[in-house]
């Protein structure tokens, strides 16, 4: 598959003694579904800030495309953590807000907001307001909202982690069902190492700050990604490499070598 991010010698710092990103190298496919593990403060969500153009690098070369990335663009979408969503605005106008700013026609921007609201399973919601819904169902908006837009790309900042386990879960199968249906490219951060293999195609590890990569591991479990995947013993056996090495234990070599 064709690369779609290149990242070459990345260099991230905020003042003098700043430094977030040192030398960090990655390389994405088009298609992939990526995640990003590291400890608290590593860099991982300005890593996703520089992809998504909402930063420039301080130092190295950071390409979408083929293009170097010099700012914000709606094929490169973002789902953050913390969603805002306009109070006064139902839940079909906060998605169509974006291509009606962007000059789309009303009914069209319209038209596109309901199909993406449909993709999340919040059609029959479109009417309501944000504080009529769940912390889940709100972020079900926010990811609406960046596929209202058709992006090729699209940057998930731990997307799940103020929700309770059951939500968080659902909303991790409704991410891969999204990504196996549409193809597009995921790169999500994530402190949780089991939501990391659960989703990954491969986990990228990146060491403390200032963030490097660390080691990239190819996921390789049995069948379609579902419940039992999590039983499966190869599962177990990633989550635990994985977290020594998060740990500064061990090597993941042994476990991402199994095929």
């Amino acid at each position: 598959m064709p690369s779609l991010v290149q990242a070459r010698g990345l260099h991230m710092a905020f003042g003098p003694d700043g430094d977030v990103l040192a030398g960090l190298d990655l390389e994405i496919a088009e298609g992939e579904f990526v995640v990003l593990v590291g400890p608290t403060g590593c860099g991982k969500t300005v890593t996703l800030r520089l992809l998504a153009g909402f930063e420039r690098p301080t130092g190295g070369d950071l390409r979408y495309d083929g293009q170097v990335i010099s700012g914000p663009d709606p094929q490169r979408g973002m789902v953050f953590q913390d969603i805002v969503l306009f109070p006064w605005m139902t839940v079909l106008d906060n998605v169509a807000f974006g291509p009606r700013v962007r000059g789309t026609g009303a009914q069209e921007a319209l038209r596109r907001a309901r199909e993406s609201l449909a993709a999340v399973d919040l059609g029959p919601f479109e009417g309501r307001h944000p504080f009529e819904l769940s912390g889940g169902m709100q972020q079900r908006v926010g990811l609406a909202r960046v596929l209202v837009n058709d992006p090729r790309l699209i940057l998930c900042d731990e997307p799940f982690g103020s929700l309770d386990w059951i939500t968080r879960e659902g909303l991790q199968d409704l991410l891969l069902a999204l990504w196996a249906r549409t193809g597009k490219t995921v790169v999500l951060a994530t402190h949780s190492i089991e939501e990391a293999v659960y989703l990954a195609q491969r986990v990228v590890l990146l060491t403390p700050r200032p963030a490097a990569v660390q080691e990239v591991i190819a996921i390789d479990l049995p069948g379609a990604r579902g419940a039992a995947v999590r039983f499966h013993p190869r599962y177990a056996e990633y989550v635990e490499a994985i977290g020594s090495a998060v740990a500064g234990e061990r090597p993941t070599g042994a476990a991402a070598s199994r095929g």
